[in-house]
């Protein structure tokens, strides 16, 4: 009984501390992905002359969303027309009701600024 009682307050304190690594695991691979579509982005504007935006920008840089990433987060790249002078926001938008709904909106724009909901840096 007092093993059942010791495995119990145990598990009651190390199962949050793991959903909080396994939250900050998947924002470090949504970060991650979005620094891929970031250099894919420059690699563009060279080729282009301007940034690949709008719905279907990742297909333009031959990008597909991983799954470890598209269950948890919606990723999109804006603005959804070139600008003058090019520009783009890539936004992490985490999927209401999931276990990553804490972290707000990531975003990195072309300068390099990131943001985790509203607040600089990651």
């Amino acid at each position: 009984m007092i093993a059942v009682a010791i495995v119990g307050i145990l598990a009651t304190i190390a199962f949050p501390s793991y959903q909080e690594h396994m939250r900050k695991t998947r924002r470090s691979a949504a970060q991650s992905f979005m620094m891929d579509v970031s250099s894919r982005q420059q690699q563009y504007l060279m080729d282009a002359r301007s940034y690949a935006g709008g719905a279907g920008a990742l297909a333009a840089l031959n990008l597909a969303v991983p799954g470890d990433v598209a269950r948890f987060y919606t990723v999109t790249v804006n603005p959804p027309a070139p600008t003058v002078p090019p520009s783009y926001t890539i936004a992490a938008t985490p999927i209401a009701g999931s276990a990553q709904a804490p972290d707000g909106v990531l975003t990195l724009d072309h300068q390099g600024s990131k943001t985790r909901n509203g607040q600089p840096g990651w």
